[in-house]
């Protein structure tokens, strides 16, 4: 494959991906609402204000803030992927950054059009709940770029409690691993990676440093 179409190929597989996964949650599941897989793996349905792993920013203006944000980021991206097709870069750097690019562009269609898209979700438990409706004739639940993004992975791996002697929070009982996910965030997270390893691989990142740079530091001491 031609290392120009190699990103439109990676963006396009994740979105369709991510996005078919989100609007299956969305119409067919109500918040708070869980299947359990395994034990350590369940679909959980939460929604946040679009920040990765579950995490929440600042109410209406935070999201408006962070959505316009990622826009700007993600636009920079793309020209950052043009740059490295044409300096004939690793088809391995274009992938990593082209799944960040694609994770990205994910959760910015769901802050950027969900609102308008999909009614409100009910929550799972109460009285009358109803799971969110695609194009309702009475309009969506938010404005233009004020949409929630849609998480749905969760791995509580296992549970223990923090010592007594740690700072703050000793004695307290923990989950690991506790934030909720989508597609979109493992794209991000798994690009960033495959980056870092392609960097330290072509010697740009160095964890170890060489002997001869271990020789010149400690002359220099």
């Amino acid at each position: 494959m031609k290392k120009k179409y190699l990103p439109l190929v990676i963006i396009g597989v994740v979105l369709l991906l991510d996005q078919t996964l989100k609007f299956w949650v969305k119409t067919n599941m109500l918040l708070g609402q869980e299947f359990v897989i395994f034990s350590w793996f369940r679909i959980f349905f939460l929604e946040n204000d679009g920040m990765a792993f579950g995490l929440t920013f600042g109410g209406a203006h935070g999201k408006l803030i962070l959505s316009l944000l990622r826009i700007v980021v993600v636009i920079g991206i793309i020209w950052w992927i043009y740059d490295l097709i044409r300096k004939n870069e690793s088809r391995w750097v274009i992938a990593a950054i082209s799944l960040v690019a694609a994770g990205a562009l994910g959760n910015i269609i769901d802050g950027t059009f969900y609102g308008l898209l999909f009614s409100e979700s009910g929550v799972y438990g109460w009285i009358g709940a109803e799971v969110a409706q695609f194009l309702p004739e009475t309009g969506g639940y938010a404005a233009f770029l004020h949409g929630n993004v849609v998480d749905m992975f969760y791995f509580p791996l296992f549970e223990a409690t923090w010592p007594q002697w740690f700072p703050w929070v000793g004695g307290r009982d923990f989950i690991f691993f506790s934030p909720v996910f989508n597609i979109a965030d493992s794209a991000i997270f798994c690009g960033v990676v495959l980056f870092f390893i392609t960097q330290i691989r072509q010697g740009k990142v160095e964890i170890i440093p060489s002997k001869e740079k271990k020789a010149a530091i400690e002359a220099n001491l």
